[in-house]
């Protein structure tokens, strides 16, 4: 599709148009009466015949200037679509006793077992790559609560992010707790960047209690509801039991006889969940984990326009040109810049 990117400049066209009939009249007007024309030799000599040429050269070349400046052009590629987005921030814990393997199928052997981590970030991968047009970033949170990936529409970038995420292998023991406060005021603190669009959630999940982070769980609660956003939680685990955290080094060989853990926070989690208007998700298998995300995506989506512009391709030059060139020929043809070249 052909269009002109500067338009108005066209609107130069009309006070040319009337210069141009001035100049031709006056042009005419200039010739001496003279009551014996049958007297005079009908033959004309070329210089006589081009009197009127160097001013229309002009007008014509001062035309194609103008629509040069109009900015002649094709749009290649244009679009303008609705796209039913929502603000999607996932909070995952990988506290210590993300490492349990408890949530790979009964029965699985090797490469099939997996620790809680893991199903965790196929099956939210799985969750991203069916939401195209939503906007998803990463946090993370142990002892600590990191951004692992802003909110974006390059999922192939967060999905990457998300690939590499893991536990630490640091001996710091506050590796191996749960800031959820922090992880979900974090989140929050993200989310408060989309103000374009009005449908923001927390997909929050962990595995523990909260018992490491210099925000607590009430003040990230008040922080969210300020901002509106919803939060979904995900316990995993039976919170009746507790999870082993790994230890390092000597402890390791103890481990087994003696496994120092924490049970699910399950009140927390809902209290969390009810508090913003969200749903909390017991997981105890990676179907459970699916069926919870599956019912996440019957949410409540915002309609944003989104306009998609792609290269396009100028036609000024060659009006440009050409104006040119006629303008000066226009000057070298006048009568006065004529005898000074002849």
């Amino acid at each position: 599709m052909t269009n002109l990117a500067a338009p108005l400049w066209l609107l130069l066209l009309l006070p040319l148009a009337y210069s141009g009939y001035r100049m031709l009249r006056r042009a005419r007007s200039q010739a001496l009466p003279y009551p014996r024309v049958k007297m005079i030799p009908s033959s004309t000599t070329w210089r006589q015949k081009l009197s009127n040429l160097p001013p229309v050269l002009m007008i014509l070349g001062i035309a194609m200037i103008i629509v040069a400046a109009a900015r002649p052009q094709t749009v290649l590629s244009k679009s303008n679509k609705s796209k039913n987005s929502i603000a999607i921030e996932m909070a995952v814990d990988i506290s210590g006793s993300m490492e349990e393997r408890d949530l790979s199928p009964p029965g699985a052997r090797g490469a099939a077992i997996k620790t809680r981590l893991d199903v965790v970030k196929e099956t939210f991968a799985e969750f991203v790559n069916r939401r195209p047009d939503d906007l998803i970033g990463l946090v993370a949170f142990g002892g600590y609560a990191t951004t692992r990936c802003p909110l974006t529409f390059d999922h192939e970038a967060l999905l990457h992010v998300l690939k590499g995420t893991e536990i630490s292998r640091s001996r710091d023991s506050m590796e191996t707790m749960t800031a959820i406060g922090d992880g979900l005021a974090m989140a929050a603190a993200r989310l408060a960047a989309a103000t374009n669009i009005e449908t923001r959630i927390v997909i929050l999940l962990s595995d523990g209690v909260n018992n490491a982070g210099i925000i607590s769980p009430v003040q990230a609660i008040a922080v969210a509801k300020q901002q509106g956003i919803i939060v979904y939680t995900i316990g995993i685990g039976n919170p009746e039991m507790s999870a082993a955290v790994p230890a390092m080094g000597l402890e390791a060989l103890f481990q087994r006889m003696a496994p120092q853990g924490y049970a699910l926070d399950e009140a927390l989690l809902k209290h969390i969940a009810a508090s913003t208007g969200g749903m909390y998700f017991n997981v105890r298998n990676k179907d459970g984990l699916e069926n919870a995300l599956d019912e996440i995506e019957t949410l409540q989506k915002t309609e944003v326009e989104d306009t998609v512009y792609m290269r396009q391709k100028e036609h000024f030059a060659p009006f440009l040109t050409s104006g040119a060139v006629l303008v000066l020929l226009a000057l070298l043809l006048a009568p006065h810049s004529r005898r000074s070249l002849i």
